[in-house]
C-alpha cells in the first residue's frame, strides 16, 4: 500500500509531516510518497539525521506551495505543480491509495473534487472529523462544514456514507445514526430537516443504516449515536462550539488544581484519570478529518499538525483503503438517490 503525503501543507511543513511519515511508515509497513520540494525535504531528512531516504519512503518533487491565502476553489488549476495538486494526480492516476494533507481545507475538498472527483452518484462530499463522546468512543460529525446549504437527498447521502465509514472507524457492525435537531419529535426543525427524517426513517426501516431518530445537541457528547448527521452550517456551529467549550473547561480545571497546596495534592491524585481525559482531547489522537464521498481516500490533517497527528492521519488513510469505505459507498449509491439528475457521474 502507498499513502501520499502533500508534505508542504500546514504550519509545521515540511518537518513535522516528514517524521510523522517516517513514523507512520515504520510503525504500520506502509509505502509512503512524500510530495513536495525535494530540496526542502532532503534537507529535512539531514536535519533528522537521516544521510539516505529511509525504507518505504519516496520523494515525488513539485515545486509549488498552497498557501492559505490562495483561492480554494481555484488554486489547484492556478498552481498545477503545487504539492497539493501533484499529490491529488498522483492519486487519481494510481499512483497511490490514499492521499494525507494539513494544508488549506477548502483547496484539498476542491481539488480532491475536481482531479480526483466524486463517486458516481454522489452530490457532494463532507467533511466528517470525529467528536470525543461518550465512554470510550466517539461520533463522527457529517456534515462539519463543506456543505453549507443541503437538499434532503444530501443529508440521506451524508448518512451513508457516515455509517460505512464509522463501520471502520469504530470498528462496529452497525453505528447508530441520528439527525441533528431542535428536538427528538419526528415533527421538529425546518422542512429540510423533516423531510430527511423521512428518507433516513425510510433506509432505517429497509435496513440500510441504524437510525435512531433526531438527536439534540445537548446529547451529542452522551455518546447517543456513532454518526450525527446534519447540514455544513449546523455542523460547523455545534464543532465550534463545542472546541470552545472544551478549551475553556481544561483552562478551568488547570486553574482549580493550580490553586493551591490542596489543589495540587488532589491533581497529584489523579494524574492518571487527567492525562486520559487530556488524551481523549487531543485531536492527534485521531489525526485527521475524512473527505468523504471522493472516489478515493482523502484525508485533511489538521493545519497545526505535529508528527504524531501525522502519523494518526496515515492510520486513518490505511484503514480506509484496507475495509474500502469508497466501494461500500459506492456499491450502495443506488440507496442514497431520491430523484433523477443530469448529474450521474458525482463530477
Amino acid at each position: 500500500m502507498k499513502i501520499i503525503v502533500d508534505a508542504m501543507g500546514g504550519d509545521n511543513a515540511p518537518l513535522e509531516i516528514i517524521k510523522g511519515a517516517v513514523m507512520a511508515a515504520e510503525d504500520f509497513s506502509t509505502e509512503v510518497i512524500l510530495v513536495g520540494r525535494g530540496e526542502d525535504i532532503l534537507r529535512s531528512f539531514q536535519q533528522l539525521g537521516y544521510k539516505d531516504l529511509p525504507s518505504k519512503i519516496e520523494v515525488a518533487n513539485a515545486t509549488q506551495v498552497v498557501d492559505m491565502e490562495d483561492d480554494p476553489s481555484t488554486v489547484t488549476k492556478v498552481k498545477t505543480d503545487s504539492s497539493m495538486t501533484v499529490g491529488l494526480k498522483l492519486l487519481h492516476d494510481g499512483g497511490g491509495d490514499a492521499m494525507v494533507s494539513a494544508g488549506s481545507t477548502g483547496a484539498l475538498l476542491s481539488g480532491a473534487t475536481l482531479i480526483v472527483r466524486r463517486i458516481r452518484g454522489i452530490r457532494r462530499a463532507a467533511l466528517a472529523p470525529v467528536l470525543p463522546s461518550g465512554e470510550n468512543g466517539g461520533t463522527l460529525l457529517v456534515d462539519c462544514g463543506a456543505n453549507a446549504e443541503c437538499t434532503p437527498e444530501y443529508l440521506l447521502q451524508f448518512a451513508f456514507m457516515g455509517y460505512y465509514y464509522a463501520k471502520t472507524h469504530f470498528e462496529i457492525d452497525a453505528p447508530r445514526v441520528g439527525l441533528l435537531n431542535i428536538g427528538t419529535e419526528e415533527t421538529k426543525g425546518s422542512e429540510l430537516y423533516k423531510e430527511a427524517h423521512k428518507l433516513l426513517k425510510q433506509a432505517g426501516d429497509e435496513g440500510r443504516i441504524n437510525f435512531i431518530g433526531n438527536v439534540e445537541s445537548r446529547s451529542v457528547m452522551d455518546g447517543v449515536c456513532e454518526v450525527l448527521v446534519c447540514d455544513g452550517f449546523a455542523g460547523n456551529i455545534l464543532l465550534k462550539g463545542l472546541e470552545g467549550m472544551g478549551s475553556f473547561l481544561m483552562a478551568e480545571l488547570k486553574n482549580i488544581f493550580t490553586r493551591n497546596a490542596k489543589t495540587k495534592i488532589a491533581a497529584a491524585a489523579i494524574r492518571d484519570d487527567l492525562q486520559k481525559l487530556r488524551t481523549r482531547m487531543d485531536s492527534s489522537e485521531i489525526g485527521g478529518v475524512a473527505m468523504l464521498g471522493i472516489s478515493k481516500p482523502v484525508i485533511k490533517a489538521h493545519g497545526s499538525s505535529d508528527a504524531k497527528a501525522i502519523r494518526g492521519a496515515i492510520r486513518q488513510a490505511i484503514l480506509t483503503v484496507e475495509k474500502d469505505v469508497c466501494g461500500d459507498i459506492a456499491n450502495n449509491v443506488q440507496f442514497m438517490r431520491v430523484t433523477n439528475h443530469p448529474d450521474q457521474n458525482g463530477g
